[in-house]
């Protein structure tokens, strides 16, 4: 089943970047940026990453709380996060039970290739775990500055 807006976020958890285990659950009552990315440390990741880095303090005013998910495991995020001093956790799904729960786990190409990989997606999930918008085939660069203006804060 592919989620749409207004459907409810699956509830999942995971362990995040300190191997702690969390909850979507835990952010109910702030709006969430709920984003999918294939892999730490690549050149697209890093720039999105880093986008939604250098925004952070926008998002956190306004009460909006940064989350990315990959496949990759604990200690990948933990140095990631360090690398480039990423202020949000990042949720380690290794089995892509909630990238298929969300629908982003799929058949991707490169280099005439077909693989099965992480669809970069972001879900803006509201106070009550609504999906209030689904950002698909995003650009990482300015996907931070695109969110921003979709709550006009840009």
């Amino acid at each position: 089943m592919k989620l749409k807006e207004g459907d409810l976020a699956p509830n999942f958890e995971l362990l995040d970047d300190e191997s702690q285990p969390r909850r979507l659950t835990e952010f109910a009552g702030r709006k969430l940026v709920l984003y999918f990315y294939p892999k730490d440390d690549t050149t697209g990741c890093t720039a999105e990453a880093c986008s939604f880095r250098d925004n952070y303090a926008v998002f956190e005013k306004q009460g909006i709380q940064v989350i990315g998910i990959s496949a990759d495991s604990t200690k990948s995020h933990d140095s990631f996060k360090q690398k480039y001093g990423l202020p949000f956790v990042l949720l380690s799904d290794p089995e892509h039970k909630v990238c298929e729960a969300y629908g982003v786990w799929g058949t991707k190409k490169m280099y005439g290739r077909e693989y099965q990989g992480i669809l970069r997606t972001t879900f803006l999930i509201d106070e009550v775990g609504k999906i209030m918008k689904i950002y698909e085939q995003v650009k990482p660069t300015n996907h931070a500055q695109e969110i921003l203006q979709e709550f006009g804060l840009s």
